[in-house]
């Protein structure tokens, strides 16, 4: 058994510690809840913007665009998402494992995050950026400067495909990672009308230039996109490892607090029998 100095100090700590627990889910929960209303009001427009390229595409068929072509490269490069900081559970060892069984060592990898560039770099990966992305301080303009040179290499055809590690948000509870292909754009026709209607659909100045356009805004929101749900994962995993961290603290505490009133109890007893026994002497 402990001394009872010795247990105190370990209840200060314990005590001290869910502090700084408490303080951490708190935190994370106001961001996991502004962050999650931020990606659900950009579904909006992300849903609006892939369908008038669907449109576009189904209503031009063989339409010549870059990010519509296959290649026949066999390599690919992916734009990995991971956090800044830890203590967020197993977020970033659960994309790690993802890396892990779907990628190689000879695919270039974007890293947008720190916590996985000295694992990614010891571990031998290919890193395009050797200087890690900050994840916190991301804007879209910044989304397309990092993902200009991954289009660049698959435009020249080194690479036959751009894809993205995101970490799916499912629900406050559970998070998936998953990879989502990005180049060549895979679209889905758009719907067709239904019998007795008749809508046309005029392009100015033409379908192929407003594709032009409007395709490197929707890869730079994909992109986006994944990002917002990235992070709004990661503060919600952050949030389950403090609430976790916080429990255990509680029932910590509450062990130590008995294990001390017990060491406390026979310290008592013990003089109360030493009392005795001198009186009885006497």
């Amino acid at each position: 058994m402990q001394s009872k100095q010795a247990l105190r100090s370990r209840i200060r700590s314990v005590k001290s510690t869910r502090k700084i627990t408490s303080a951490m889910e708190m935190i994370a929960n106001a961001k996991l809840f502004k962050q999650r209303a931020a990606m659900e009001a950009n579904r909006e427009y992300a849903m609006r913007l892939r369908e008038m390229v669907n449109e576009i595409v189904t209503r031009n068929p063989g339409l010549d665009s870059p990010y519509l072509k296959q290649n026949d490269s066999t390599s690919k490069v992916t734009v990995v998402f991971c956090s800044d900081m830890g203590l967020c559970g197993a977020y970033n060892m659960n994309i790690m494992r993802h890396i892990r069984s779907t990628l190689t060592r000879e695919d270039p990898i974007i890293l947008i995050g720190t916590s996985l560039f000295s694992q990614l770099k010891n571990a031998g990966y290919k890193l395009v950026n050797q200087n890690p992305i900050s994840s916190d301080s991301i804007t879209p303009q910044s989304i397309r400067d990092a993902i200009k040179a991954a289009e660049e290499e698959y435009f020249s055809g080194n690479v036959g495909s751009l894809e993205i590690i995101r970490t799916r948000f499912v629900n406050t509870m559970s998070f998936r990672p998953e990879t989502i292909q990005v180049l060549p754009c895979e679209l889905e026709s758009a719907e067709q009308p239904s019998e007795g209607m008749h809508v046309e659909t005029l392009f100015e100045p033409d379908a192929e230039t407003i594709l032009a356009e409007v395709m490197p805004m929707m890869i730079a929101n994909i992109v986006y996109s994944a990002w917002m749900e990235s992070t709004t994962s990661e503060q919600g995993s952050r949030r389950m490892a403090m609430k976790t961290a916080t429990d255990n603290a509680d029932e910590l505490g509450s062990e130590l607090l008995l294990e001390y009133n017990k060491a406390r109890q026979a310290a008592i007893t013990q003089e109360i029998t030493e009392i005795v026994g001198g009186s009885e002497a006497v």
